[in-house]
């Protein structure tokens, strides 16, 4: 595996990707990239399944000090969520809500009274050179002040935490593309 395919960089939102017709403004668009080997699954679904189910444990630890600072402001936890009916129903990856799903991009995200943010995964086949790439993007919509001050806190931690959680899937292996 070479350096192009451990280190994810920050790029534009691709142009193809729905997010960027999601909201009318956004206080944070930001979208990072990583390079798939040859034979990495091209499933969309698949992959967005896969990185986030390999949060490092300062990631759960950073997601667990959050859930006790905002509960005291009656936003959603990570916990209520994943307890949501929709995660029964599989319409949850982690604990974002599945808006949107085709075979090479995934919408998911959540609304609150504070902002709606989504995260989208998008595999282009054909994005340079013949080579395929993962774009993780986000977009956040905030709906007043407390919105703001908290898109403030954690905005640098969610950049870290978009452009390791990439890097850590390539260093554990892309899943393979399943042949019919």
């Amino acid at each position: 595996m070479d350096r192009e395919e451990r280190a994810a960089r920050r790029v534009d939102l691709p142009s193809q990707s729905r997010i960027l017709t999601i909201y009318s403004r956004t206080e944070l668009a930001d979208a990072y990239r990583i390079r798939l080997p040859e034979g990495a699954s091209g499933d969309a679904e698949q992959l967005a399944r896969y990185i986030f189910s390999l949060s490092a444990p300062w990631v759960r630890f950073l997601l667990a000090l959050r859930d006790r600072l905002v509960s005291f402001a009656g936003l959603k936890t990570t916990r209520e969520l994943q307890r949501d009916r929709e995660a029964l129903a599989h319409r949850r990856i982690g604990f974002f809500r599945v808006y949107e799903k085709t075979p090479v991009e995934i919408l998911m995200g959540e609304d609150d009274r504070h902002l709606d943010f989504r995260i989208s995964v998008l595999h282009d086949a054909q994005a340079e050179n013949g080579r395929a790439y993962l774009t993780l993007s986000t977009v956040v919509h905030c709906h007043n002040r407390l919105g703001e001050f908290y898109l403030f806190i954690i905005a640098p931690f969610h950049r870290l935490i978009a452009r390791r959680t990439l890097e850590r899937a390539a260093r554990a292996g892309w899943p393979a593309s399943v042949s019919v």
